[in-house]
């Protein structure tokens, strides 16, 4: 979620403001007069979060503050998490929360011995408010570290509704249907998808939701295990089915060159900003923010989702993503930080953002009314209703060396796959040697 994340936006930002804030801390003043137990106390928290994102998580640290008297700090990572948590553990000056945006990289802390586990207190009230994948997602070894409070909802395909109106196009129910209704699309004068090819992760995001509907879920454990090869003929099915969108200029807006130099922010000012470029633009529950934020459209209104589309015989994918608050054992203060993720593991703190905006939680008890549109209600509901049949964004499940690194690993190979998608068994050759030297088997 980017990226995210995912990585991240995973996922979103501000289009201009993004660098300035990233290369600034943001804290939470506690009231001095509240008194409460940890007044005096810094905790400091990282993640990939920039722009709209940080500045709404910051009004949870503002809420924890004003509950415990604790000073809250954020200080951003960059999307390199492992190698900022590193610098900082070997320097001494461990943060006590970090929001780890991939499940790989939380199993590489894990190993590395960097973490502590949950507090029982936390770990009970996850159990009694998130489905039971969210607890295997954040398990290592047996030991539970990391606790899910951001979400995504990556099966979403947004589109501008005057576009489809244009056109005389429904919402598409079926893969075909998609590819159909995007050709109309495009011979109606505007052609059908924005892709954020620039950055690799939405290529990710593009695969795993084709290969999930299209292959099932039991062989994609598999593949984000790598207990299954990525020449294996599923894989090679899935990039088949890619390239028919990654070939045809009708359904990629400008073709590949033109989506090689396009990062998501501007994928989402193709099909929302003031001279659309696009009709549709897929990628998670987020978008829905950047247009509003960015653009002034409203969410169920002039900026509309349908879910991604069954492929051939397959069930319609619910894919998703998320950040996992994780406490540094090294850190002067990580007591201090487990309260922290106490207060996270409750629906209270996700109501918080879930009122800003721009947020989905996979807590079941957050109550819907805290959304702030129909449209975050009926996603967050979605992803909720998924309860174990959601699948956990593969690129972020696997060393990140492989899946989550800029020019490296899957993330390039498939940019060079949307530049040139004439053979998807040489693509599928080439991502199985990334893996199998990624993953050491």
């Amino acid at each position: 979620m980017r990226r995210p994340s995912l990585t991240t936006l995973r996922a979103t930002g501000a289009l201009t403001a993004a660098l300035a804030l990233a290369l600034t801390a943001c804290g939470g003043e506690a009231d001095p007069k509240s008194g409460g137990e940890l007044a005096g106390t810094t905790v400091t928290v990282a993640g990939v979060w920039t722009g709209g994102e940080q500045k709404n998580f910051k009004k949870v640290l503002d809420a924890f503050s004003a509950k415990t008297g604790a000073k809250t700090v954020f200080v951003p990572s960059g999307d390199n998490v492992s190698t900022f948590v590193g610098s900082k553990i070997e320097g001494g000056n461990a943060p006590e929360v970090v929001l780890v945006p991939q499940v790989g990289v939380l199993r590489q802390f894990a190993e590395a011995g960097w973490l502590t586990p949950l507090s029982e207190k936390t770990a009970t009230t996850a159990a009694g408010n998130l489905a039971p994948v969210w607890k295997e997602y954040g398990t290592v070894d047996g030991a539970y570290y990391g606790l899910y409070f951001k979400a995504a909802h990556k099966s979403t395909v947004w589109y501008a509704p005057d576009a489809l109106e244009q056109a005389g196009v429904a919402e598409p129910k079926s893969w075909d249907e998609l590819l159909a209704s995007g050709r109309t699309l495009a011979d109606s004068g505007r052609p059908a998808f924005a892709v954020a090819g620039e950055d690799g992760w939405t290529l990710t995001d593009w695969f795993e939701n084709v290969y999930l509907s299209q292959a099932g879920p039991e062989k994609y454990d598999l593949l984000a295990r790598h207990e299954l090869k990525w020449t294996d003929p599923s894989v090679v099915t899935a990039l088949t089915t890619l390239a028919e969108v990654f070939k045809d200029e009708r359904l990629v807006a400008g073709g590949a060159a033109e989506a090689l130099r396009t990062d998501f922010p501007g994928s989402v000012e193709k099909v929302f900003g003031p001279e659309p470029k696009a009709a549709l633009v897929y990628e998670g529950d987020f978008v829905g923010g950047v247009a509003r934020d960015e653009f002034g459209r409203k969410p169920g209104e002039d900026a509309k989702f349908f879910p991604f589309p069954p492929v051939g015989s397959g069930k319609a994918p619910v894919v998703s993503g998320g950040d996992a608050a994780v406490v540094l054992k090294d850190a002067k203060n990580a007591d201090a930080g487990m309260r922290l993720l106490e207060f996270l593991a409750t629906p209270e703190a996700a109501e918080v953002w879930a009122g800003a905006g721009g947020f989905l939680s996979p807590n079941k008890d957050v109550k819907p009314e805290a959304y702030a549109d129909d449209t975050a209600r009926a996603t967050a509901a979605s992803l909720v209703a998924a309860g174990d049949t959601v699948r956990f964004d593969m690129s972020d499940q696997a060393p990140a060396a492989f899946g989550g690194t800029k020019g490296a690993g899957e993330w390039k190979l498939l940019q060079d796959f949307l530049r040139d998608p004439s053979d998807p068994k040489r693509t599928a050759a080439a991502l199985e040697a990334a893996a199998a030297k990624a993953y050491g088997n």
